[in-house]
């Protein structure tokens, strides 16, 4: 079968869309049904990856999404205290094969700039080594996932024999983080939290 690269970026998006709406956030039945035909039309032909970025909120109270932020001025006791703080995510999508830390320093201004506290990035390789140590070193502020492409191609969930998953509670994490002496801001350890903090549903 010859390559298709616009077909393998609409499957992408429409994982990662579902994906998001899964975990919470504001997505629409258009942008996950969005056919290949409308992925033309939005994106066009030549469709360089960084267009296909996505910036979502949680379905959280108006309200409450107006404290969401990220600023080097405000105290940790004050983000303790928003009980939304992961409100806004961005998925990025680099353009390069190779993603390194003037990738990361970009994506990372954008977010502050924005006060978007979480992110996910979709690439084509893995990062260099010093990308992945920045990441680390931005973690205590910035919680970030790695995705390879690849990963995306298909959406796990919908495979027959992968049973429905549901978010632990804050004291279920809380009890499996204390278990595995885990930090939840441990990037090296992302794609292990996010299976960790999700169990399948038991039906009696």
């Amino acid at each position: 079968m010859a390559d298709d690269p616009i077909g393998r970026l609409h499957r992408i998006r429409r994982t990662v869309m579902q994906m998001l709406k899964d975990r919470g956030y504001l997505v629409v039945d258009f942008e996950i049904n969005m056919s290949k035909i409308d992925f033309l039309h939005k994106f066009g032909e030549g469709v360089k990856r960084e267009d296909l970025l996505i910036n979502k909120s949680k379905k959280n109270d108006p309200a409450d999404q107006m404290v969401c932020f990220v600023g080097d001025t405000e105290t940790e006791s004050t983000y303790k205290k928003l009980d939304n703080f992961d409100c806004l995510i961005y998925v990025f999508f680099p353009n390069d094969d190779k993603v390194g830390v003037k990738h990361i320093k970009k994506y990372a201004e954008l977010m502050k700039v924005e006060s978007v506290p979480r992110a996910i990035l979709v690439l084509q390789q893995n990062l260099t080594p010093f990308a992945r140590s920045y990441l680390q070193e931005l973690s205590p502020k910035y919680h970030s996932e790695i995705f390879q492409e690849a990963e995306l191609l298909i959406n796990i969930k919908e495979h027959v024999l992968v049973p429905k998953h549901q978010l632990l509670t804050n004291e279920e994490k809380k009890t499996l983080l204390e278990r595995y002496t885990l930090k939840e801001t441990q990037n090296h350890i992302s794609t292990f939290m996010m299976n960790l903090f999700c169990r399948p549903c038991l039906i009696s």
